[in-house]
């Protein structure tokens, strides 16, 4: 139940992420009286959303753990093997939280060496 709300989270943080980014630079380029100031913090704050998924794919390994934990406790005798399964599913958040923010550190840094090679 929770790991589906987290991984549609960071799924739309990631759509929110690479637009962002993305817009930010072809407003760029396409307007020139943008300066590359303005520009870069912009894209600061896309890189930050990055950040952001992170957190949220660490926060949603954490509440699985909460509820495995949770039925561990309610549970007479459970098997390790099932234990460790579970604690399996729970790394799938925090992995995509740290492949989102990975994508958006190489889109941030990818614009902003672009922003500031421009002639402007």
């Amino acid at each position: 139940m929770g790991g589906q709300l987290f991984m549609s989270i960071l799924s739309i943080l990631l759509v929110i992420m690479t637009g962002w980014i993305i817009y930010q630079f072809v407003v760029f380029i396409n307007k020139p009286e943008r300066t590359k100031e303005m520009a870069l913090r912009q894209l600061r704050y896309g890189r930050e959303v990055g950040l952001f998924a992170l957190i949220v794919g660490i926060t949603g390994q954490l509440v699985g753990f909460y509820y495995a934990f949770a039925a561990i406790e309610e549970a007479a005798d459970i098997s390790p093997t099932l234990i460790f399964g579970g604690i399996k599913v729970s790394l799938i958040t925090t992995i995509y939280g740290i492949l989102i923010f990975l994508f958006g550190m190489l889109l941030w840094f990818i614009a902003t060496q672009l922003v500031e090679r421009d002639k402007r």
